[in-house]
């Protein structure tokens, strides 16, 4: 007996099906939501920082920021680029220490087959 060659295995017509375009759409909602979610935990954590030196305070965080952009906004090229640096570092530093606090969360949970929940 010979086998047609003509079409590919699983029967299906050279294009992926909806199941799996379906999948393909789950994990990149999933890794989307996973990225999403460790920048605004970055973003947080320099939230606490500043509050931290603002001595937990609203106005001292105020205080800290004005002093934060007041400094950017007169400072030269050179000075402002080594601050974009600094921060830029500061970020991958700290999303890299969030992503390896959540390495178990990169993929989504896989449930076993034999597990059943009925309502």
């Amino acid at each position: 007996m010979a086998t047609n060659v003509s079409k590919p295995a699983g029967g299906g017509t050279g294009r992926a099906r909806r199941s799996e375009w379906r999948l393909v759409a789950y994990f990149t909602l999933h890794g989307l939501g996973f990225v999403g979610s460790t920048l605004l935990m970055t973003w947080g954590l320099f939230f606490l920082f500043f509050l931290a030196l603002g001595g937990f305070s609203f106005d001292g965080f105020i205080h800290q920021l004005n002093n934060l952009t007041s400094r950017y906004v007169v400072a030269d090229a050179a000075r402002t680029g080594a601050f974009l640096n600094m921060f830029a570092i500061a970020h991958m530093i700290l999303s890299a220490a969030i992503i390896t606090f959540r390495r178990d969360r990169i993929l989504p949970e896989r449930k076993s087959e034999r597990e059943c929940h009925h309502g």
